[in-house]
């Protein structure tokens, strides 16, 4: 199991970067870490990993405590792997020499099948003797984590893993490798600004505001109940409406066009999504966004009913 107990950490005395993060993480378990650029969300990983030294408080894995660059000269935890953003790769050696570079040379036909096998999960076979320099940017991450995944990690931390992965390799490459997380019972913390890395893949997720936990639960839990608009704007535009004096928040597909109510909007605009459109309307003075079947002329007048 992972502790981190109560940590604290700033670049500098005058700047707090992580402000008394307290949770626990089981053996694979999957955790999303979700807040704005600068929250601290990369600062978390690091910490964990052990490559920063910690101003309070204290990580442990199991009942081994992980202690950063002043206690050891090469920093970062051995049973942990960390994909950063950079990725760090070889570049002048292809995939596979890459994902084998921490394998054991005494075993070459483990090291092969080992390789293979990391080459599936991130659907790269086809790239197997390209050097690395030759490839995409989100070619060299996916090689990234099939390098870090090599040695078979306790715990593997991502730093927006997909980020630089085209969608429709994404989608694939996100439920393939989450599913091998799972069955080889790796636990695994993700830093992400995308929601279905968080709402599909983890167990429990961690917003982060102004380098506070403000949320710490089951994603559904939140996604359900959000405390506040920044917490429900990580995953979807967000309706913060007052009725009767009270502030409610809504995602759009909780607003519904009906025969007639009390509530009367204005449409404004209407923007194609694909399967459904999302309409932009004025309700009260108040610009509010809900999602319908078809686009609706500009200065329609409309009825509304919200939904929890």
């Amino acid at each position: 199991m992972l502790k981190v107990n109560h940590i604290s950490f700033g670049y500098s005395k005058n700047k707090t970067v992580l402000n008394d993060f307290d949770f626990t993480l089981k053996k694979g378990e999957h955790l999303c870490i979700m807040g704005e650029s600068g929250c601290g969300k990369s600062t978390l990983l690091k910490a964990i990993y052990g490559l920063v030294d910690l101003q309070k408080g204290a990580i442990f894995w199991e009942n081994e405590q992980i202690l950063g660059p002043e206690h050891h000269l090469v920093p970062g935890f051995e049973k942990f792997k960390y994909v950063a953003q950079d990725f760090d790769l070889m570049p002048y050696i292809s995939v596979s020499e890459n994902i084998k570079k921490f394998l054991s040379r005494f075993y070459p036909e483990e090291s092969e099948a080992r390789t293979q096998e990391l080459l599936e999960v991130i659907e790269m076979k086809a790239f197997e003797n390209e050097k690395v320099k030759n490839l995409s940017g989100g070619q060299k991450q996916r090689v990234a984590i099939a390098r870090a995944l090599a040695k078979e990690p306790a715990l593997l931390l991502l730093d927006e893993p997909f980020g630089q992965i085209d969608n429709f390799k994404k989608n694939s490459l996100r439920r393939r490798l989450f599913r091998y997380l799972k069955e080889k019972k790796i636990a695994c913390i993700v830093a992400t600004h995308d929601k279905n890395d968080a709402l599909s893949f983890a167990d429990k997720l961690i917003v982060i505001q102004h380098q506070k936990m403000i949320a710490n639960a089951n994603p559904k839990e939140i996604y359900n109940n959000p405390k506040t608009k920044y917490v429900a704007a990580l995953f979807d535009d967000v309706n913060e409406i007052i009725i009767d004096k009270k502030t409610v928040l809504f995602y759009p597909n909780q607003l519904k066009i009906v025969e007639n109510s009390d509530f009367k909007a204005t449409v404004l605009n209407s923007y194609f999504k694909g399967s459904f459109w999302l309409i932009e309307a004025d309700f009260e003075n108040q610009n509010i966004f809900f999602n319908h079947s078809s686009s609706l002329k500009n200065g329609e007048k409309i009825s509304l009913n919200f939904y929890n």
